[in-house]
């Protein structure tokens, strides 16, 4: 499934329970791990990583954690390592860049969204919940500030469930890129594309299902047909949960000249963004990240179901 190419396999752990799964035909789900070391403190990530696995599991699937760890690629984690990502000592942030450094040279490594998809596809799995996807930076146009992970879903056959892009960024660009690279942008029961906390963006969606099970047929009649690269699921912030898109702007103006201010870019931006957020936001963010993840998750769970059924 993964470039054609075998030899990766060497480098490859698939814990028990998820390889249990995979071989018996029970749907596995693809989480990341930059959420738990650069996008929660401790010990609040090690919750959130219980509730997310709880959450696939009432959903009668099995959820896979990617993170690299001493030289190997992990898909599924032990408590071990999901407590040594949580407390995130020396743990770096690995994109597709990345990836062959931390495994040649045994660092440990949290996931990204385009390096869990690589890990997703190694391993054999189609379905990955997120938070929100990276994507053109605000001028972007002038920095060339682009995340890896428009790239990955352009050319990796696994479809991302997310809230969306992060409001952080310019989404309209994020949309004409992904358009470009003929990436599939799906709403899962709406035509407006999610802005992170908020329901909406301002920008539309390329198709709007009308629910997991034809999201399911449509992944499915792609990847048979052989078109390369997977699909982005735009899934609301649940409505309790939602932020106001105005209010979050004016935040974000002024989180982003804080980041300017103390000479922040690169893959640094988007945790100090995120933090600076959540304190100017006196947590309200936080929240809303949170349940935004567990709704993806549970999204997620509910396309690969349909999609086991649908690949039998």
């Amino acid at each position: 499934m993964f470039e054609n190419n075998a030899s990766y396999e060497k480098y490859l752990d698939i814990a028990p329970d998820v390889q249990e799964a995979l071989d018996g035909g029970i749907p596995v789900i693809a989480l990341e791990s930059t959420i738990l070391s650069h996008g929660m403190p401790y010990p609040e990530n090690l919750a959130f990583a219980a509730d997310v696995e709880k959450v696939i599991r009432d959903e009668s699937c099995v959820p896979a954690t990617m993170a690299l760890i001493g030289g190997r690629i992990k898909a599924g984690l032990t408590k071990e390592e999901l407590e040594l990502m949580c407390r995130a000592e020396n743990v770096g942030k690995v994109s597709r860049r990345d990836f062959a450094i931390y495994l040649a040279t045994g660092k440990n490594g949290a996931t990204t969204v385009a390096s869990t998809m690589i890990c997703a596809a190694m391993a054999g799995i189609r379905i990955f919940a997120t938070g929100g996807i990276g994507g053109v930076h605000r001028n972007g146009e002038n920095t060339m500030d682009i995340s890896a992970d428009l790239q990955e879903l352009a050319n990796t056959p696994v479809a991302v469930v997310c809230a969306g892009a992060k409001q952080i960024l310019d989404i309209g660009r994020t949309l004409e890129y992904l358009e470009t690279m003929g990436v599939p942008v799906i709403g899962n029961g709406t035509k407006d594309f999610p802005a992170f906390f908020c329901r909406k963006s301002g920008y539309g969606v390329d198709y709007a299902a009308k629910d997991e099970a034809e999201i399911a047929a449509i992944l499915n009649t792609k990847w048979e047909l052989g078109l390369k690269g997977g699909a982005l699921i735009g899934n609301p912030v649940p409505e309790e949960y939602a932020q106001d898109f105005g209010e979050m702007e004016k935040v974000i103006e002024k989180a982003l000249v804080m980041a300017d201010e103390a000479g922040v870019h690169g893959k640094d931006i988007t945790p100090f963004l995120l933090a600076t957020i959540k304190d100017l936001t006196g947590g309200e963010s936080f929240k809303s990240n949170v349940q935004l993840a567990l709704n993806n998750a549970r999204c997620a769970a509910r396309i690969a179901k349909r999609y086991a059924e649908l690949t039998k």
